[in-house]
């Protein structure tokens, strides 16, 4: 039922390393809005100083050309869709006009040409990213100055290339997206395929199994009122089966809070027991079987792992219930052996041994709560007679291969 309720997650620092990342991410891509633009301003601006000859009308061209070219980039480079396309088509037009008739576009020119191209074909504009490149391959096709020929297919060339990158990054990101929603969704219905499977089983316990717990409780305090003649003896038996049955019974309304826990049972939760309660448990076994209990404990005691006294306790519990069930008066015997990587559990009573048939659901529960944590379970005659359950628990426990 447990693995039922079991979602699979990652750990908090590898949630947290992400948003880091991204932070980190976004701090570059501004700071590359902000200073990539300017740099390529300057560098268009000093190529066409140094390219112009006349200082009046020559230089003026150059400078507005360089500023044309290249100022719009910051807007390309934002996060507003209808700016970034007006950006990227004025920086196209002002590196085509540079080109033809000028001859004037400089280096940082092509460079924005080429982001523009690149920016559009990654954020969902590839058909308009690839416009951009066809006024150079006209320029191609149909200029006469060699030069202007040159840099035209050199542009067309280079900046097809970008717009494939850029569309190549644009669904590599969509497809993740869409991947990272699938999984999410799956992991929505997981989820609620767990929780109506704990509502289901939640009703199962709580319409059958409590309600047969509650009948022996009434029969128990029942039968004990009514029975004329009833020793004290007996008297004090129907009243252990009454308390032992409200005690499961609260336990069941625990387990229930735990399956359903949207419900308020109006029960408080307690924490699971461990080998500390041990000597409790053995008490109220030697009180209701009326038979000679002990406990011994050997080797260094020590604190365990949680799950493993866990299983400890409920084998020891489990165990007694069957000396109780199967040799009444029989006595018992409980021995604890601390090692350094393994604790041993061994409870054994005298009473006539293991009747014929197979093993009941007591002995597998015990078997699998031994295997939970990487422990071995064994259970059959003693020597010398009696039954014997001896276990075998590491002491950290560990996830079965």
């Amino acid at each position: 039922m447990a693995d039922v309720g079991k979602k699979a997650s990652t750990s908090a620092g590898a949630r947290g390393a992400v948003p880091a990342r991204m932070r980190a991410v976004r701090v570059r891509i501004a700071g590359a809005e902000r200073v990539l633009p300017a740099v390529l301003t300057v560098l268009a601006v000093g190529e066409g100083l140094v390219r112009s000859g006349d200082p009046q009308s020559s230089l003026a061209v150059m400078l507005l050309l360089a500023l044309a070219t290249t100022g719009p980039l910051s807007f390309v480079l934002g996060s507003g869709r209808g700016s970034r396309v007006g950006a990227a088509i004025a920086v196209s037009a002002a590196c085509v006009l540079a080109l033809v008739p000028f001859q004037a576009l400089t280096a940082g020119a092509a460079v924005a040409q080429l982001i523009c191209v690149y920016v559009l074909a990654r954020t969902g504009w590839p058909l308009l990213g690839g416009l951009l490149v066809v006024p150079y391959v006209v320029v191609a096709l149909f200029s006469h100055e060699d030069a202007t020929r040159i840099v035209a297919v050199l542009l067309a060339t280079l900046a097809s290339a970008a717009a494939a990158t850029g569309i190549a990054h644009h669904v590599r990101s969509t497809v993740l997206a869409h991947s990272a929603t699938e999984q999410a969704f799956a992991d929505t219905l997981l989820e609620h395929a767990a929780r109506g499977e704990r509502a289901r089983i939640a009703r199962e316990l709580h319409d059958v199994v409590a309600h047969h717990i509650s009948m022996i409780a009434v029969q128990a305090e029942t039968g004990r009122l009514t029975t004329r003649g009833l020793p004290p003896e007996g008297a004090d038996r129907f009243l252990a089966i009454g308390d032992t049955a409200r005690t499961a019974l609260t336990e069941m309304r625990r387990l229930l809070g735990v399956l359903r826990e949207d419900a308020d049972t109006g029960v408080q939760r307690a924490p699971q027991p461990g080998l500390g309660q041990l000597l409790d448990l053995i008490d109220e076994s030697r009180d209701a079987a009326g038979a000679a209990t002990r406990l011994i404990v050997s080797g260094p005691v020590a604190a365990l792992d949680p799950g493993v006294e866990v299983t400890a306790y409920r084998i020891v519990q489990e165990a007694l219930t069957n000396a109780r069930r199967h040799a009444p008066g029989a006595a018992v015997d409980v021995e604890l052996r601390y090692g350094e990587a393994e604790l041993e559990l061994r409870v054994r009573d005298n009473g006539p041994g293991p009747a014929p048939g197979s093993p009941g659901h007591g002995l597998l529960g015990m078997r699998e709560r031994a295997a939970t944590v990487s422990g071995t379970l064994r259970t059959g005659p003693a020597p010398g007679g009696g039954f014997l359950v001896e276990a075998r628990l590491p002491v950290r426990a560990e996830v079965p291969a």
